[in-house]
Order: structure tokens, then sequence, then C-alpha cells
């Protein structure tokens, strides 16, 4: 196993975010979190990036190369800073070339004459797209996306899925993607780990374990369920 984790707790200013959570993550595949909101899936991801005290195990086979997208960074954060898009990307140390970075806007669909935009002035789908490319050019072998959709329609959140999917099948990375989407999980993900803080988690295939019974518990209340083929 590329990651395992044992019997991981995290405890937060005296309170319980994450309960003895064990689940394993394979090299190259792509590992969904989901669950409700304050069920500790940011957590457990900053967790994981090594951000949080923790009590329990987590085992990577061999330390990675690590990639993270936080949530909530949407173009209108820095539409107040006079950044370009290269400047941008002039940001990471060390700093690619201009070739580098071409190179890795053209992998996620933007042409080169992007660069001299002001990264605020960018589409929601545009900017979701130069992160992603932020995030790649650092050659990184796990990336951490956390709901990398926020404040895209669904039509764009669509084409930013399909492209990680395409991304991480060509590079063979491995990734960790928190999204409430069940369209998303069952069409992308190769696991799925729930969490909820009244302990009710799973962890498995998701054709194997998602069933409105999981899911009702899950997320607390009756949701629509649609099987998947």
């Amino acid at each position: 196993m590329f990651l395992e984790v044992k019997n991981l707790n995290v405890n937060l200013d005296g309170e319980k975010i994450i309960e003895n959570l064990s689940f394993q993550a394979a090299q190259g595949e792509i590992l969904t979190i989901m669950g409700p909101n304050g069920a500790g899936k940011s957590v457990l991801l900053r967790t994981l990036l090594g951000f949080l005290p923790y009590e329990g195990k987590i085992i990577w086979e061999q330390k990675p190369k690590i990639g993270y997208l936080p949530q909530g960074l949407t173009q209108l954060k820095v539409k107040d800073f006079p950044l370009t898009v290269q400047d941008f990307f002039a940001l990471k140390n060390p700093a690619p070339t201009l070739e580098e970075i071409t190179q890795f806007l053209n992998l996620v669909g933007l042409e080169k004459r992007i660069l001299i935009k002001t990264a605020g002035d960018l589409s929601s789908g545009q900017f979701q797209r130069m992160l992603v490319a932020w995030v790649l050019i650092s050659h990184p072998q796990v990336i951490f996306f956390d709901e990398p959709t926020t404040g895209i329609d669904i039509g764009g959140g669509e084409t930013i899925y399909s492209l990680l999917r395409a991304i991480q099948e060509k590079e063979k990375i491995t990734i960790f993607l928190v999204t409430h989407d069940l369209n998303i999980v069952y069409k992308y993900s190769n696991e799925v780990l729930c969490l909820n803080r009244k302990g009710h988690n799973c962890f498995g295939r998701p054709r194997e374990i998602l069933d409105p019974k999981t899911l009702e518990k899950l997320f607390g209340a009756e949701i629509k369920f649609y099987e998947h083929h």
C-alpha cells in the first residue's frame, strides 16, 4: 500500500474531529473523501499533510512529493491583487521557466496568451484550471484537492474532474479528492472514504459500499439515490 492509516485520532481545541479512522490508499488511484459539512474532511487532508497533531499511525510507503490545492481559493480571493498568471507561477520556489509554465497551461487546456492576464480577472473555470497547472508544475506524486470546483457551474465542474482523471491516468499520480458530488464519486473514484462525526465511517469501492442506507446514515437524512451502471 502507498499509504496506510491506522486508528487515526485528531483532537482540536479539546474536540474529537476524527476518531479511530483506518484506511489504505494505493499508488496511482483516486481516493475520494466525502461526508457532511463538519465531518473532518479538510482536517483529514491537513493531518495527512503533516499540518496537524494526531494520534495513531500514518505510514507512507515512501515519502512522496505532495501538491495541495486548499478549499475556497477562487479568482475572487485574488481580485484585488495585480498579479498576472505569470506572476502567480513566479510565486513557486523554485520559479518555473516560461517554457515550463506554457507546457503545463497547455496540459490543462489553457493557451500561452493567458499569461499576461490578471489572475483575478479569469473566469472561475480558467482560474481552477490555472490552479491545477500550478500544482502539477512541481511534479508531485500525490495531490490533495479539497473541493476543487467550488464556485464553478456543473458543466465547468465536470470538466475539471475529467481533467484531473486524465492527468491522473497519464502521470500515475495518486489523488486525494474531497467532494460532495456523488456522480463524481461513481465516475472517477477508485476508492471512497466516508466520514461522519457520529462514527458512521465507511471505506471501499464506491459501487460496493454506497447504497441508500449507508448514505442516509452518513448524511443524516434521506437523499435521492440513483444507481450507476
